[in-house]
């Protein structure tokens, strides 16, 4: 069997369907905890005191293993060591005495993380629900619009399952038109003045609902919200509110790293789970809303808060608010309240420098390959198009192949989980310049 045959068979082990990340791989061909890549993983506890001012610092609140160059970290993030010891600080106390903690826990808990998302997302208070992912945020957001017979909702071609499934799902459900955009033809050559004259061309009078992600995943371009939303408001002039149409943004790979507010990006609602780029706790997520964009809005699941519980003592309709669409039960406290300690970690390194951290490599990355003979950039060069996703083809090689070749080099990559696949790779908080000329050079060799 050839090298290439034999990094391919091993790849595609590991990459089942195409979506998976080489991590998967490690972890399933470990033949012992006491090898190589075990025996370097530390605990968060053991690293030095947090420098926020000091990248290296960054990466040493991390337990992720040295030996592998960790460009897929963001598909299902590792917990800096902040939110590790949040985590364990509150499974502690439910451990220890569940109900008393409760009690004396979950109303400052709840407050410190509704203040540190509004923070980091520049919200106004009250605005910010939070979920368990994306997927279910999106699953609430567009089976509880209130969509009257005739309105529509656009969406486009390079979505991914959550969006396309629950517009689907509701279209399924109710009888709601879809319809499709695709905003571009070549990834690499998309840009602004296009994408939003395409979207634009394809919103009717009757859309009262525009469903797009800001990043995507398939290609890494990154959509320009802000001119979306401009055209947008031109477009709902001297239209009741009711037939507005709604800008929806799912915005998992771009929250995280994008240094801008809610207000600057002049959506309607923004939805992200904390779990990949924010580098929070696994299973939660965050949907945001203007405050007004909440009333066309009707919650799915009642929520565990007091003022769902008045309505429902003095038998009121429930009302539609940011407070009343997170779903209730009981959470997994332990994970949901330390994802106030993601947002205050990005917070304390400082939003505009992790931005320009991640810009910066994910830069310096496609200059690299862009110099590769046979290598074929999608993901734009324009920093303004794309953030800290890059993905490429080489030719002749499947992508499956490709992730042989970096992982043998101990470089971790992931495929792109469309019907078109491509290789796909991350820069990012736990990676570093020098990370990046190694992933260049092993392509290159």
């Amino acid at each position: 069997m050839s090298d290439l045959s034999r990094r391919a068979f091993i790849a595609r082990s590991a990459a089942v369907a195409g979506g998976l990340s080489l991590g998967a791989v490690g972890t399933a061909c470990s033949s012992s905890p006491d090898d190589d890549a075990a025996a370097d993983r530390r605990q968060p506890g053991d690293a030095a005191p947090f420098d926020p001012t000091d990248w290296a610092s960054v990466r040493d609140q991390f337990a992720l293993t040295s030996e592998v160059a960790q460009f897929s970290a963001w598909v299902l993030a590792a917990h800096p060591r902040p939110v590790a010891e949040a985590i364990e600080r509150h499974r502690a106390g439910l451990d220890d005495h569940t109900h008393a903690y409760l009690a004396a826990t979950e109303l400052d808990a709840e407050a410190a993380l509704a203040a540190a998302a509004e923070e980091y997302l520049g919200a106004a208070p009250g605005e910010v629900a939070f979920t368990h992912s994306t997927t279910m945020g999106l699953g609430l957001l567009y089976g509880g619009l209130r969509l009257r017979p005739g309105q529509r909702a656009l969406t486009t071609e390079h979505d991914f399952y959550s969006t396309h499934q629950s517009l689907a799902l509701r279209s399924a459900r109710d009888g709601v038109a879809v319809d499709r955009a695709r905003l571009y033809d070549d990834p690499a050559a998309a840009t602004a003045d296009d994408v939003v004259a395409r979207l634009m061309a394809a919103v009717s009078p009757d859309t009262r609902v525009v469903a797009v992600t800001w990043l995507h995943s398939g290609t890494g371009v990154k959509l320009p919200v802000r001119a979306i939303a401009d055209a947008l408001a031109d477009a709902n002039e001297g239209r009741e509110p009711d037939d507005r149409a709604l800008l929806c943004v799912d915005g998992i790979h771009a929250v995280g790293i994008e240094d801008v507010t809610v207000d600057e990006l002049g959506c309607d609602f923004l939805v992200s789970g904390t779990h990949k780029w924010l580098f929070g706790p696994r299973g939660t997520g965050i949907v945001w809303g203007r405050t007004d964009a909440w009333q066309a809005i009707d919650p799915t699941i009642p929520a565990f808060e007091p003022n769902s519980f008045g309505e429902w003592s003095r038998g009121l309709a429930p009302q539609p608010s940011a407070a009343r669409f997170g779903p209730g039960g009981y959470h997994a406290f332990e994970h949901r309240w330390a994802a106030a300690e993601a947002f205050r970690f990005h917070l304390d390194i400082g939003k505009d420098r992790v931005a320009a951290r991640t810009h910066g490599q994910a830069t310096q990355l496609k200059e690299g390959l862009a110099e590769i003979d046979g290598l074929t950039l999608v993901t734009p060069m324009d920093e303004e198009m794309s953030a800290g996703m890059v993905c490429f083809d080489m030719a002749d090689r499947e992508p499956a192949d490709v992730l042989g070749v970096l992982m043998e080099a101990g470089i971790d990559a992931s495929i792109t989980p469309y019907a078109t696949q491509h290789v796909r790779v991350g820069p990012s908080i736990v990676t570093s310049p020098d990370e990046v000329d190694a992933l260049v050079e092993a392509l290159r060799a």
